[in-house]
């Protein structure tokens, strides 16, 4: 007999809500939750083939244990003992910085990614740590560092009520979004222009959102920052800036026009490849529009100047008033963020606390770059020792970071690594142990970091729709175990690591004058809270302590897990409002506009104005049905328009001999690839596109479908080499490459 269950969608960042029907303990269809507070019935197709991507058979189901040179099933015991076994030597020798942690991009998409990666790294003590921020997002967590004092307060846009929305290096109709959480994209865009609002789309490619605008300007890639600072520019020179309310909250504001002041429209043109007098009015109608929005996504980030094109998008939401104004760019407020302090001056942001043994690339956010792992692993120095074990959580670094290849042997020659990881995937297949947690059916759901981005207000949560199947162990005992086998706690009971959490937090929240449980007995709060299990009541915990909780009962009304489990469709907490000051934590108290690095940054900006790249460069790609290198084994999510092909302008085609559908070899710094051209007008002259996260043709996997077709890793044009100086993010956009024929 067949049953209905919800389940928030954990494909991707729109977080819609999802009614599963199941048979027996098989998910067979998924349709979207009309009821969805957020959501609304809103459904994809990565979202309507959860059934497929959930009970797809090459899952691993048991623990996989290297003897003898293979990988061969074990038991959790045996496979937790040899983690123990294969960690701890090698701290105590070498130091918690011998062993390197990477955590990739599925880790936001669970609890369990959410809830112990932290006190992972703090158990283990290692500054060792890699994620999939440094080849995606870092350089706007960097830009809101400097700018606001906390690298994580990213305002959104307001989709619902704005009246001019400017999109540079954004696909939201093929990424459903990103760092702008908000289910039907698509039909919030259609909406602005239904009410008379205006779309501008910037971006090499037409894409499907391009397609969508009012007007489309195909810029040369990694050229945003130069359009966004003469943009600046123009609003200082004709007079448009008009801070409004924010008046109060900024400083630096004549530094900043004395630092754009070189970026004239004129200046810019000729290297963006855009009309000066295009340049002039896009920030006239940025600046005479009722309500306005900048928002700015990866092929913004993943530049040059990724950096400074991520902190102009807020400079231009800020002089023309939009920052944290219904209808411009708000803060989200989410039900688990920390309780609220009072207003006032923070500890403020700092970039290379420390750096990479080899190259030296400074932290940020305490991460140092995704493109340094190789190098970290593979070469001495005299300072330090070189990473000998790695922990990869949710993470195929193989794929998705420059030079795979070079990467590739750089695992081989670990002494110890350990995958937690669903698949024997290109990056798992090198690992000593691989951890396999279960389907997402089978686990439990809140979106923690996405509510921080959502461009509304609201709280949801999801039990398992399925119990856990015998065998399997949930994602957050993994986590856990795994924390207290490399941590010198192996056997320990796993949840000694949740009570700890709950009692340091409640240590120092009934330390806190602003907190509502201030003077209170935290063993006395703990006894009160509610759930199943310790990652149950770690939510409920934060739920209560946080912005709209109940205070444990100093706010009868508020928020806590009893409530939330009250109202499966979730609650809805409303629109995004005006915040300022309270999400400021710089030193000053104050929006900081211009940042000793981002000023210290800005003559290597003045410099690209005079470069005129010559030949082909490379942008990235997304596909509705696809994120990164996750889903090509579900066969009903591949095929058609999603494929790895080499996107090139017919005139770039002719002129170079190449032909629709036939071969053509790509050959950048890292190396070469070869995959079907796709002529098409959808790329300006002077662009090669190739979609990210193909490459399954590695030995050694279990991906039987993505291997039938498996692609080209474009990450292998790179070699690593090219960063973001302040965010240490890769740059795989707007970067060289040569076409030719495979003949």
């Amino acid at each position: 007999m067949s049953r209905t269950a919800l389940r928030i969608c954990p494909l991707c960042e729109a977080t819609c809500g999802l009614t599963l029907t199941i048979e027996g303990t098989r998910v067979t269809s998924a349709r979207g939750d009309r009821d969805d507070v957020f959501s609304n019935g809103f459904i994809c197709p990565k979202g309507a083939s959860f059934g497929a991507v959930d009970g797809d058979p090459d899952r691993l189901r048991t623990p996989l244990v290297r003897r003898d040179g293979e990988l061969r099933e074990a038991t959790w015991t045996e496979a937790f003992d040899a983690v123990a076994a294969g960690i701890r030597p090698i701290v105590e020798r070498h130091g918690p910085h011998a062993v390197g942690i990477v955590l990739g991009n599925p880790n936001v998409h669970t609890m369990a990614g959410a809830l112990y990666p932290t006190v992972l790294l703090a158990g283990l003590g290692t500054r060792s740590l890699f994620t999939a921020s440094t080849v995606d997002q870092m350089p706007k967590h960097v830009s809101s560092g400097l700018l606001f004092g906390d690298a994580n307060a990213i305002p959104v846009p307001d989709l619902d009520h704005t009246d001019h929305l400017l999109l540079i290096g954004a696909n939201p109709l093929e990424s459903n979004g990103s760092l702008c959480t908000a289910p039907d994209f698509p039909g919030k865009l259609k909406a602005l222009k239904a009410r008379g609002g205006t779309l501008t789309v910037i971006d090499p490619r037409r894409t499907r959102t391009a397609k969508l605008a009012d007007r489309h300007l195909a810029i040369r890639p990694g050229t945003d920052a130069l359009l966004l600072a003469a943009m600046a520019q123009v609003l200082f020179e004709e007079g448009l800036v008009d801070l409004g309310e924010l008046s109060p909250h900024v400083q630096g504001i004549d530094e900043l026009r004395d630092a754009v002041r070189e970026f004239t429209p004129e200046s810019v043109a000729d290297a963006c490849d855009v009309d000066a007098a295009l340049v002039r009015t896009l920030a006239r109608e940025l600046a005479a529009a009722p309500t306005a929005a900048v928002y700015a996504r990866i092929g913004s980030c993943t530049v040059p100047h990724g950096t400074l094109a991520s902190w102009l998008v807020d400079v231009l939401n800020i002089l023309t008033g939009n920052l944290d104004r219904p209808g411009g760019a708000l803060f989200p407020q989410a039900a688990t963020d920390r309780t609220p302090r009072p207003a006032g001056p923070g500890r403020g942001f700092a970039l290379g606390r420390w750096h990479s043994r080899v190259s030296r690339h400074p932290e940020a956010k305490g991460e140092l770059p995704l493109s340094a792992l190789a190098e970290e692993i593979d070469t001495a120095t005299e300072e330090g020792t070189p990473v000998r074990a790695l922990i990869t959580v949710a993470a195929n670094p193989v794929l998705s970071a420059p030079d795979g290849d070079r990467l590739d042997k750089a695992l081989d020659s670990l002494d110890f690594m350990v995958s937690v990881d669903p698949y024997l995937n290109e990056t798992s297949r090198g690992a000593d142990v691989v951890l396999p947690p279960p389907p997402p059916s089978q686990s439990p759901h809140h979106d923690f970091a996405f509510n921080t981005l959502a461009v509304r207000n609201q709280v949801r949560y999801s039990r398992p729709a399925v119990p856990l199947e015998p065998g399997r162990m949930a994602e957050t005992e993994i986590l856990a175990r795994l924390t207290l086998a490399v941590t010198g706690m192996h056997g320990a009971d796993p949840s000694a690591v949740d009570d700890l959490v709950v009692g340091q937090t409640l240590g120092k929240a009934v330390q806190e004058p602003h907190s509502p449980v201030h003077g209170r007995d935290p063993e006395e709060l703990a006894a009160q809270l509610a759930g199943e299990s310790g990652p149950e009541r770690r939510l409920d915990l934060m739920l209560r302590l946080g912005p709209y909780g109940d205070g444990f009962g100093a706010h009868p009304e508020g928020l806590g897990l009893e409530r939330l489990l009250a109202h499966p469709h979730g609650i809805d907490l409303g629109p995004l409002r005006s915040r300022l000051p309270q999400p400021l934590k710089t030193r000053s108290g104050k929006i900081e506009l211009l940042p000793q690095p981002i000023a210290d940054d800005l003559p290597r900006l003045r410099r690209a104005a005079a470069e005129r790249p010559t030949g082909l460069v490379l942008v990235g790609r997304r596909h509705l049905r696809s994120n990164n290198s996750w889903m090509h084994n579900v066969p009903a999510l591949t095929g058609g328009t999603n494929r790895c092909t080499v996107q090139v302008h017919p005139e770039d085609a002719e002129r170079l001999g190449l032909r629709d559908g036939e071969p053509v070899r790509v050959k950048g710094a890292g190396g070469e690839v070869t995959a079907p051209a796709e002529v098409t007008d959808g790329v300006r002259r002077g662009v090669v596109s190739i979609p990210h996260g193909w490459g399954h043709d590695r030995p050694g996997t279990r991906l039987s479908h993505a291997s039938t077709d498996p692609g080209v890793n474009v990450n292998q044009l790179l070699d690593g080499s090219l960063l973001d100086p302040l965010s240490g993010n890769a740059v795989l956009n707007g970067v060289p490459v040569e076409l030719s024929p495979l003949g």
